[in-house]
């Protein structure tokens, strides 16, 4: 098993940009599904931590930092 990669309220990169054309993203639920905020328009964005792993591309920001 893959040590976990992100925390809640990391920004992460996800690998293809939101419609707005930003591709930074705050992680606000971290569980059986993720909820994730589009920096850009706010929007945000709830799938499953499968297709969020799979999206994942790398963190931006440590929430720790």
């Amino acid at each position: 098993m893959e040590a976990v990669m992100y925390n809640l309220h990391d920004i992460v990169e996800m690998k293809k940009p939101h419609a707005c054309g930003v591709n930074e993203w705050q992680i606000m639920r971290v569980g059986a599904d993720m909820k994730i905020v589009c920096q850009g328009c706010q929007r945000q964005v709830v799938m499953t931590r499968h297709d969020f792993d799979k999206r994942f591309k790398r963190v931006l920001k440590s929430a720790q930092d």
